[in-house]
């Protein structure tokens, strides 16, 4: 569904204006970057997947 270093949308936006955020860790908590201004937020699982509107972008699968 979602994994580290994907892109996803959440249900409200940062105050910053920007609604695009970046999974930088994952584990029992999972910790989202703005890609607008920087802020980091770690958040449960669970707050995350009740929070979580969608996944806008897969991280490249390049190996």
């Amino acid at each position: 569904m979602y994994d580290l270093g994907d892109l996803v949308e959440m249900k409200k936006p940062h105050p910053c204006g920007v609604n695009r955020w970046e999974i930088i860790r994952m584990g029992a908590d999972i910790k989202i970057k703005c890609t607008g201004c920087g802020h980091i937020v770690m958040l449960s699982r669970r707050e995350f997947e009740k929070k979580l509107k969608k996944v806008l972008e897969k991280k490249s699968q390049t190996d």
